[in-house]
């Protein structure tokens, strides 16, 4: 079965810093395309970031180039997440999901990043 299990989230201050992972199993994770999206309370779905296969190719939401970077260890099965310089609007449950043609076929059941003073 696939599973996809994040942690690492957490409350930090503004400015503050998180690296999220995503322990995935059940299938064959180096030929998948990976991504993290965002929901942030009382909202729907935000795409976050996307990462090839291969690990050659990025892609980031504007609102986060610059302070966020994906990253994979196929040897590990993880996907990884990178979050620095957060920001209150930042918060949100962060899901890694495997990307099925345009859209996504598993998810995590997510982990709660929350940015607060």
């Amino acid at each position: 079965e696939v599973q996809l299990v994040e942690s690492g989230g957490g409350m930090v201050q503004p400015g503050g810093s998180l690296r999220l992972s995503c322990a995935a199993s059940g299938f064959t994770f180096s030929t998948y395309d990976m991504s993290w999206v965002g929901q942030a309370p009382g909202k729907g779905h935000v795409w976050v970031s996307t990462l090839k296969a291969g690990g050659g190719s990025t892609d980031y939401a504007d609102s986060v180039k610059g302070r966020f970077t994906i990253s994979r260890d196929n040897a590990k099965n993880t996907l990884y997440l990178q979050m620095n310089s957060l920001k209150p609007e930042d918060t949100a449950l962060y899901y890694c999901a495997r990307v099925y043609w345009w859209a996504y076929d598993y998810w995590g059941q997510g982990t709660q990043v929350t940015v607060s003073s």
